[in-house]
C-alpha cells in the first residue's frame, strides 16, 4: 500500500513538473530576446562578459538589469543611486508577493526566500494562472521559476557571445512576444463581470499613466487601481447577496 502511494505521488509530481515545463515554453520564447539584449547591453556599457552574466545570475531582474546597465554605461558609479532606482522599478513585486503570501507563508523560510528570489512577472503570471485553475502547487511554481531563471541566464550568456554580431535583437520585433504571452495568460481568467471591469479600468489607467508619468510608475498605479477596483467590486457583490 505504501509503495502504491509512493508511486502515485511520484507520478503526480512528475505530471505537475511536466505541466509546468510545457506552460513555460511560450514564455521562454518571449524571455530569450530580452536576455540576449541584456548580454549585448552589458558589452555596450563596457562591462565584461563575466560581469554581465554574473548580474543575471545574482540579480535576475530584467527591468532592473536594463536600468542598472544603462546607468553604468552613462557613467553613474554611485551604487546607492542605482540600488534605489532599481528598487523603485521593482515595487510591483510587493504587490505580486502579497498575493502569493497566503500560499508561500506555509512553506519553510529557506524555501520562501528561494521562491522570492525567483519571483518575476512571468513566474507570477504562470503561478497565479495555475492557482485559478487547479489551486496552488509549490512544485509548479518552483519548476516554472527554475526554467525561467536558467533561460534568462543562458540567454544573457548568448547575448555576450553574440554581442559582436548583433546590435539589438529587439529590432526584429521579438519584443512583442512577451506582451502577447501575458495576454494569452490573462484572457482566460476574464470570466465574470468583476474581472472584466478590473481589466478595463486598470488597462485604461495604465495607458494614461504611461503617457504622463516617468519610468515604470504606470505599472504600480495600474496594480493599485486594479486592487482597489477589484476589492470594491467584490465588496459590492457580497452586500448585494
Amino acid at each position: 500500500m505504501q509503495l502504491s502511494n509512493l508511486l502515485t505521488d511520484r507520478s503526480r509530481r512528475a505530471e505537475e513538473a511536466w505541466t509546468a515545463l510545457c506552460d513555460c515554453i511560450p514564455v521562454v520564447l518571449g524571455v530569450v530576446p530580452f536576455g540576449i539584449t541584456c548580454g549585448i547591453m552589458g558589452f555596450a556599457a563596457k562591462m565584461s562578459g563575466a560581469e554581465t552574466i554574473a548580474m543575471s545570475v545574482f540579480v535576475f531582474a530584467g527591468a532592473s538589469q536594463f536600468i542598472g546597465i544603462t546607468m553604468l554605461g552613462a557613467g553613474v558609479t554611485a551604487w546607492g543611486i542605482i540600488i534605489v532606482t532599481t528598487l523603485m522599478v521593482n515595487l510591483r513585486h510587493l504587490i505580486m508577493g502579497s498575493s502569493l503570501a497566503p500560499y508561500m507563508i506555509k512553506l519553510p523560510l529557506p524555501f520562501q526566500a528561494l521562491l522570492a528570489f525567483f519571483l518575476t512577472d512571468e513566474a507570477y503570471a504562470l503561478t497565479i494562472s495555475r492557482i485559478h485553475k487547479n489551486g496552488y502547487s509549490v512544485l509548479y511554481q518552483l519548476t516554472v521559476s527554475t526554467v525561467l531563471y536558467l533561460a534568462w541566464v543562458s540567454a544573457t550568456a548568448a547575448g555576450v557571445v553574440l554581442s559582436s554580431y548583433i546590435s539589438d535583437p529587439l529590432t526584429w520585433g521579438l519584443d512583442f512576444a512577451m506582451p502577447a504571452t501575458f495576454l494569452v495568460l490573462l484572457i482566460p481568467l476574464l470570466k465574470d463581470r468583476t474581472s472584466l471591469i478590473v481589466f478595463g479600468i486598470s488597462a485604461a489607467v495604465s495607458v494614461f499613466a504611461a503617457q504622463y508619468l516617468p519610468g515604470k510608475w504606470y505599472i504600480i498605479i495600474a496594480c493599485l487601481t486594479a486592487s482597489l477596483v477589484g476589492g470594491l467590486s467584490k465588496g459590492d457583490s457580497k452586500h448585494a447577496q
